[in-house]
């Protein structure tokens, strides 16, 4: 997640980069089932209304949770499918929000009704995402059921209501991208907290449908966006906080931006911060478990399991010798094509690597989805070839490819 007001602020009241001490613990982002009562076209975990088999029992969450404390991750993200479909939800999220330091929902919203906020307002999670994805008809449509929007914004006005700390998630496509100002007027108009802008990543009903995804011009056009709003919240002194997600190139976006309006040593203070960030965290600084309890690097890599929770601790997992970790760990990675020949490793990580693995089978290969033309990335000399989203008809990930 790249968290681009904290960073726009580094250039108004900057700070010291800050520096790690010891092992890096992640962020865990546990879908906790795959049940969920929308269809989003672009859902990454192929979730639908019915009961799936496998999923982790109360006791065996509750132990799962006694170990993330342990290991004293720094946030837990409860997330679906939709998590409020899980009879124990409450029960978990109360569990958790004893022991960890900070807990967030991630929900469709439509399911926050009055006496929902109640339990999640008495329990305090720290912070509750609502994915939208444009505004009424458009929404619905992508989330497969009318009135899905009406639900959400009603969801979230409750939210603010309790003094929840509430945002909402929107994930643009050539369909939808055009909406993206609508929705930051409405964040402003219904005094929402955050807003977090995920670039297509091609997992589940994500990958069927990536031939939507908003082509390099339209990304670039509302990161732009993005950088305007962001700025201009901060210059009227109005708490408005924008992430991305999802493509680091965005980072690098806003170091060019900013490197034209800015002096020098700021920019330099700037790209300290952003390289102790260090772009893409798969494996590193964010870990998934899904709703069998299956670890993954993060969660789009539904094919590559570190391991099982049911089975093993996901500190043991998390620490062990996974190959898959290992080199995603390596700084810099073992990237090919455009991104191994980047100028900008040490902000962007690489970018998103399961985009190229579901393009090429190959998990090092170029990000297609990277929008920053040649000269923005450093590339010198002949271009480097490109993959082409619309076009590619390559084989799919082989379970049994060797990722070295």
């Amino acid at each position: 997640m790249f968290r681009l007001t904290q960073y726009m602020e580094q250039l108004i009241t900057p700070t010291p980069p800050r520096v790690r001490r010891g092992p890096v613990r992640p962020v865990v982002i546990w879908n906790l089932t795959r049940r969920c009562n929308l269809k989003c076209r672009h859902c990454y975990t192929t979730s639908s209304d019915n009961i799936f088999p496998g999923e982790l029992s109360t006791k065996q969450a509750l132990g799962v949770i006694d170990d993330l404390a342990e290991f004293k991750i720094p946030a837990l993200i409860l997330s679906g499918g939709e998590p409020l479909s899980r009879g124990d939800i409450y029960e978990l999220a109360q569990y958790a929000r004893e022991k960890v330091r900070y807990l967030a929902l991630s929900t469709n919203g439509t399911r926050i009704d009055a006496e929902a906020v109640e339990k999640i307002a008495d329990i305090g999670f720290n912070y509750v995402g609502i994915s939208i994805d444009g505004v009424g008809a458009t929404n619905d449509w992508f989330r497969g059921q009318e009135g899905a929007f009406d639900e959400a914004l009603a969801g979230a006005r409750l939210c603010k209501e309790k003094g929840i700390k509430v945002g909402l998630r929107f994930t643009p496509t050539e369909d939808n991208a055009e909406q993206l100002p609508a929705i930051l007027d409405l964040c402003e108009a219904e005094g929402i907290d955050k807003f977090y802008m995920s670039h297509l990543v091609y997992a589940g009903r994500g990958n069927k449908n990536r031939g939507e995804d908003a082509g390099h011009a339209r990304a670039r056009s509302c990161v732009d966006l993005l950088l305007d709003r962001a700025w201009s919240a901060l210059q009227q002194g109005r708490h408005f906080e924008v992430v991305t997600g999802n493509n680091d190139a965005d980072a690098v976006r806003f170091l060019n931006w900013a490197s034209d309006r800015f002096a020098p040593e700021q920019i330099d203070h700037l790209t300290a911060h952003l390289q102790a960030w260090g772009g893409n965290s798969s494996g590193v600084g964010v870990a998934n478990i899904d709703p069998t309890g299956k670890v993954h690097p993060d969660t789009y890599w539904s094919d590559y399991t570190v391991g099982n929770v049911k089975s093993d601790t996901f500190s043991d997992l998390w620490t062990g010798s996974d190959e898959m970790l290992a080199l995603l760990r390596t700084r810099p990675r073992p990237l090919k094509g455009r991104c191994g020949a980047c100028a900008h490793q040490s902000v962007c990580g690489g970018n998103t690597r399961i985009r190229a693995l579901q393009l090429t089978g190959d998990p090092w290969e170029e990000d297609p989805a990277c929008y920053l033309s040649d000269a923005e990335i450093g590339l010198d000399g002949a271009k480097a070839p490109r993959i082409e989203l619309r076009k590619f008809t390559g084989r799919r990930h082989d379970p049994a490819h060797n990722f070295t």
